[in-house]
C-alpha cells in the first residue's frame, strides 16, 4: 500500500500541521506502508504536475493550515490542477483524508472545503480530523490527542486496505448534472503532457509571444484592408478640390459597403481627406457607394443628392452647400 501526502501550508517550523503528519507517518512506518510526502510550497512553479503523482498511490492525504482565513492558496492550486489535468478514471478509485489544523478560527469549514472538492472530481474521502492550536507546546505534550492522532492514521489505512464504500452525495449528483470541464476532453497521457507544458514557463511564455505576434499581424492585415477601401474617392476628391478663401469644416461620409467613414477636413486652401473617426464635425452624411460615384463623375451634385434623399445628412445646411463649391466635378 502507498500513501501520498500533499501539504498545503507553508513549511513554518511551529506549523500543527507538520507535527500531526509527522505522528501519522510513524504509525504508516509500523503498519508497513510506503509514504512519500509533497510540500506543495516546494513546487509552486510545477504544481499543474503534482496530480501525475497520484498514479501509483491507493490514497492520499490532503492537509493544509488555516492561518487567517481558508485553506490557501498552494492546496486550491492543486485542487485546481487535479481538476484541469488530473486523470479523473485514477481520482475515482483514490481515497483521500482531509487534515486541516488551524491557529485561527476555520478549521471545520477548511476540512468541508477539501471533502467537497474531492467529491466533486469523483474521488472517495474518508474521515479526516481538524483541530485548533493556541499553544503549540501544550498540544505536542498532550497524549490524548497523540492518541486521536494515530487512531485517524490508523482508520485509513482500515478504510484502504478494507475498500469501504461510502453513500452517494449531492456533490456527485451536483458533478455529474450541472458541472462540466471547458476543457478539451483529453487521454490521460495528453492531460500529463498539457500540465508539463503548463508547468514550462519558457514554453508559455513563447506561447503568449506567438500569439501576440499573430495578434500583431492580423491587426496589420485589417488596418491595410480599411486603408485601401476607397482610395479612389480620396484621389479624386483631391483632384477636384478648389479652396475657399477663410472657409473651414470638418465632413463625415457613411458610405454603404466602407467598414470606415470618409472624413474630409478643410481649412482655407488646406485639404486633408482619410478613412477614420473624428469628433469634431460639422456634417453627417450618408449614401450608397453607387451615388458618390455618381457625385464623382460629375452626374449629380452634393446638393441635388440631399435634395432627392439619396443621400441623408444632418448639421448646418450652409455649410453642406459649400460641398459644391469647394469640390467641383465636371
Amino acid at each position: 500500500m502507498k500513501i501520498n501526502i500533499y501539504y498545503g501550508g507553508r513549511g513554518l517550523l511551529d506549523d500543527p500541521t507538520l507535527y500531526v503528519l509527522k505522528k501519522m507517518q510513524n504509525v504508516f512506518t509500523e503498519l508497513r506502508v510506503t509514504v512519500e510526502r509533497y510540500n506543495i510550497f516546494e513546487y509552486k512553479n510545477s504544481i499543474s504536475t503534482l496530480p501525475q503523482t497520484m498514479k501509483d498511490a491507493d490514497g492520499i492525504i490532503l492537509a493544509t493550515t488555516v492561518e487567517w482565513l481558508g485553506i490557501g492558496g498552494f492546496m486550491y492550486q492543486f485542487l485546481d490542477a487535479c481538476w484541469l489535468y488530473g486523470d479523473k478514471e485514477k481520482i475515482q478509485s483514490l481515497y483521500m483524508q482531509p487534515v486541516v489544523m488551524s491557529t485561527t478560527y476555520g478549521e471545520r469549514e477548511g476540512m468541508t472545503s477539501l471533502e467537497n472538492a474531492w467529491e466533486m472530481l469523483g474521488g472517495l474521502p474518508c474521515n479526516g480530523f481538524c483541530g485548533y492550536v493556541e499553544d503549540m507546546v501544550a498540544f505536542e505534550m498532550n497524549k490524548d490527542y497523540s492518541l486521536i492522532i494515530e487512531k485517524k492514521a490508523e482508520n485509513l489505512y482500515r478504510t484502504i486496505s478494507q475498500k469501504q464504500k461510502g453513500l452517494p452525495t449531492s456533490n456527485q449528483a451536483v458533478k455529474q448534472s450541472v458541472l462540466r470541464t471547458q476543457a478539451l476532453e483529453l487521454t490521460p497521457q495528453e492531460s500529463e503532457q498539457l500540465s508539463k507544458y503548463v508547468s514550462d514557463d519558457s514554453y508559455v511564455k513563447q506561447q503568449k509571444e506567438d500569439i501576440q505576434e499573430l495578434a500583431s499581424m492580423f491587426k496589420d492585415l485589417l488596418d491595410q484592408s480599411d486603408s485601401e477601401e476607397g482610395p479612389s474617392y480620396i484621389l479624386d476628391l483631391e483632384s477636384h478640390f478648389v479652396p475657399q478663401n477663410d472657409f473651414s469644416a470638418n465632413y463625415l461620409f457613411m458610405i454603404e459597403g466602407q467598414k470606415k467613414p470618409l472624413v474630409i477636413e478643410v481649412s482655407g486652401d488646406s485639404l486633408n481627406c482619410y478613412y477614420g473617426q473624428q469628433e469634431a464635425i460639422d456634417i453627417y452624411a450618408k449614401m450608397t457607394a453607387s451615388v458618390m460615384e455618381r457625385i464623382i463623375s460629375g452626374q449629380m451634385t452634393f446638393q441635388r443628392a440631399f435634395m432627392t434623399g439619396e443621400m441623408t445628412a444632418k448639421g448646418n445646411f450652409k455649410t453642406l452647400r459649400m460641398l459644391d463649391h469647394i469640390f467641383i466635378f465636371e
